[in-house]
């Protein structure tokens, strides 16, 4: 049996369970894997190429011709879509409108936590989703279930996409996020759920430093005592 540790860290949209995630692998020296981007890339890759996420042949066939990876930068891992860095291309609104519907898609979730198990099998890694806790990982060694008031969750990400999108409109993020909010909780396939023994972390008023001394707090007694 594999003895490295796998940190399982869930959480509704915008919650900055990806800024938390990068930081804890950065302090650590784990490896961060971020499994909400590999959805992006595949809901990217559909759009592009006018997949019909209702035609499951399709869906498969597709599926087929998709390869993630992940790639160390400067600035952080960036994602390749078919050796494409599409990092940048799948924050926009457009994959994030469509990205809840793709990734409630059976066979997308199959074949996206597969990839998952399969990066995390022997490594110790830091995982960021929706169900690594509950799905992927249920036997993580530490879970965390990350929330916050959604008001303060639109307000970060508005901040985030204005540089980038000036024409778009607070009412839309909000909007965007409560939508989220709804397929992710709902969906029949593998739907967000807190693991029953995951910590929770309310960040709506917590500095990422103040996020980042909560968790390795819970994460370095594991560290300390053997493997």
């Amino acid at each position: 049996m594999s003895n490295n540790i796998v940190v399982a860290i869930d959480g509704y949209s915008s919650c900055g369970k990806s800024t938390l995630a990068k930081a804890l692998a950065n302090k650590l020296r784990f490896v961060y894997i971020d499994t909400g981007a590999m959805y992006r890339a595949v809901t990217l890759y559909f759009l592009r190429n006018n997949i019909d996420t209702t035609d499951t042949g399709k869906v498969t066939h597709a599926l087929n011709d998709i390869h993630i990876s992940f790639k160390p930068s400067p600035d952080g891992v960036r994602v390749l879509l078919n050796n494409e860095d599409v990092s940048d291309e799948i924050r926009q609104m457009e994959v994030a409108s469509n990205v809840s519907t793709v990734a409630a898609i059976r066979e997308v979730r199959q074949a996206m936590v597969k990839l998952q198990q399969l990066m995390g099998k022997s490594i110790d890694v830091i995982m960021d989703g929706r169900d690594i806790g509950t799905q992927v990982f249920p036997h993580a060694q530490v879970k965390l279930f990350m929330t916050a008031d959604p008001q303060i969750r639109a307000e970060r990400r508005y901040k985030e996409l204005l540089p980038k999108n000036p024409a778009i409109t607070m009412a839309e993020v909000y909007d965007n996020i409560a939508k989220r909010d709804h397929d992710d909780t709902t969906r029949d396939e593998s739907p967000l759920v807190q693991a029953p023994d995951a910590i929770v972390l309310d960040n709506s008023y917590l500095t990422p430093d103040e996020q980042l001394a909560f968790t390795l707090g819970k994460i370095k007694p594991l560290l300390e005592g053997p493997k």
